[in-house]
């Protein structure tokens, strides 16, 4: 199966790729640096994206001594694809996430714990910590509000009407099509068409998440968790909502599909908060403004280090 990876990573970067067994599922698993670290920074991804949105920021983290796993998440490139909308329950996503933590764990014991997140990753990663199904550290969001400020802001228009494509992706089949169509010339236009910096999404890198998106059974897997969100809601699911671990919320300002009023508000969720934004930068933002992300990421990194 190791001939099938979606990404096959530079040798200059120092990243592999393998392939791990957990919660019942095969993860595909990109990762870098010290395998004996104590330290392990868990990376998850978003739509319609893969591990490899995080090429930029794994070899810096992996300079700084940590241990870095960047999974693709169920769905998504060669990872298992389950069938089914409720397979895509965020309680299942979350199992998910904690399954891949007791894996590294048993691997090797983990000290600190980094959970580093954007779009889908970071809604799964506000639950997981929201919950606290296993230790975290640090918390680490990319362009995604908290649940509660996501409660209050999609009730008012200014969000509403960028929440469009949630909507859509609603109904059955045809948003697969769609987004297929033209060798998945929407899958490619999502990240290029709405980048600050066009240059950082070249047309090798569009490639890889048009591969991955074609693979069979993807892109269903893809559109189910938003499916599932609408599906399956739980008005108790968050409990208190707060968030007890240090927090960097980085979000890149020019962002089409979520409206900046989402980080009103978010300190009273989250009391340790840093938010650093970033002018004119996309909802891409790892990739979009990869040097800046980097110095805001690990300057932070060294100053909350416990």
């Amino acid at each position: 199966m190791s001939g099938d990876c979606s990404w096959k990573p530079d040798a200059e970067s120092r990243i592999s790729v393998r392939f791990i067994e957990a919660n019942g599922l095969t993860f595909e698993l990109a990762e870098c640096g010290d395998r004996t670290s104590g330290t392990l920074a868990l990376m998850l991804h978003g739509f319609p994206e893969l591990n490899y949105s995080w090429r930029h920021q794994m070899p810096m983290l992996a300079n700084k001594g940590y241990r870095v796993w960047a999974p693709n998440m169920r769905g998504y490139g060669a990872s298992s694809k389950p069938e089914g909308i409720p397979a895509y329950h965020i309680d299942n996503l979350l199992a998910d996430v904690a399954a891949l933590i007791d894996h590294a764990n048993a691997e090797q014991p983990i000290e600190r714990m980094i959970l580093i997140a954007h779009d889908w990753g970071a809604v799964i990663a506000w639950m997981f910590a929201i919950r606290q199904l296993r230790h975290v550290d640090q918390l680490v969001i990319m362009n995604v509000p908290h649940p509660k400020c996501a409660e209050r802001e999609i009730r008012k228009w200014r969000q509403l009407r960028k929440s469009w494509y949630m909507f859509f992706f609603q109904l059955p089949w045809l948003p697969e099509k769609l987004l297929l169509a033209g060798n998945a010339r929407a899958i490619r236009g999502a990240f290029f068409n709405t980048a600050a910096n066009k240059s950082n999404f070249t047309r090798a890198d569009l490639e890889v998440y048009a591969a991955a998106a074609q693979r069979p059974g993807a892109i269903r897997s893809m559109v189910n968790y938003y499916r599932a969100l609408f599906r399956y809601r739980d008005s108790d699911a968050l409990g208190d909502a707060k968030v007890a671990m240090p927090t960097l919320v980085i979000w890149g300002e020019n962002d089409l599909a979520l409206d900046i009023h989402l980080l009103d508000g978010m300190e009273a969720w989250v009391p340790d908060l840093t938010v650093h934004r970033l002018p004119g930068i996309s909802h891409w933002v790892q990739q979009d403004a990869p040097e800046a992300v980097n110095s805001v990421l690990s300057d932070w990194l060294d100053n909350r280090a416990s």
